[in-house]
């Protein structure tokens, strides 16, 4: 289980009207979009990746929901590297909501992802100013 415990990095998510499913809350299918928000900008931020000269695929996603998350709530999505190999790299997630000031943990997940050229068609090193600007930002040694 995932806690918010050594996570540097986070962004709020915005919840659409269209994320809404007839029950009321954020449907399932929804929270890899909140994953793919959160890396995005954790990418861009913190990690500054270079998309001209390396791209990126998701090879697994895995997510555990815990709370639902419905349209009125303050979502807060964290998003750490927490293994980093050859080409691909682990990112963890947590999503909260804010509840009277407080986090309330709603949704953990994981997803597997590659470092690709996309001129070749496969998978690539991790470029060295990224490996090393994702093991600074989170503190982590090389091939953990």
């Amino acid at each position: 289980m995932i806690t918010l415990t050594g996570f540097n990095y986070k962004t709020s998510i915005p919840i659409r009207f269209a994320d809404i499913d007839a029950f009321g809350h954020v449907n399932n299918a929804i929270y890899l979009t909140y994953f793919e928000i959160a890396r995005s900008i954790y990418w861009k931020e913190i990690i500054k990746w270079d998309w001209d000269a390396m791209g990126i695929i998701v090879g697994r996603a895995e997510i555990d929901f815990l709370k639902p998350i419905t349209l009125n709530d303050e979502v807060i999505a964290y998003v750490r590297t927490s293994r980093i190999g050859n080409s691909s790299f682990d990112l963890e997630y947590a999503l909260v909501k804010l509840n009277d000031g407080k986090e309330e943990l709603c949704t953990t997940g994981k997803t597997i992802c590659i470092a690709f050229n996309y001129r070749l068609n496969q998978p690539a090193s991790i470029p060295a100013l990224h490996r090393i600007k994702m093991q600074e930002f989170e503190r982590l040694n090389d091939y953990i």
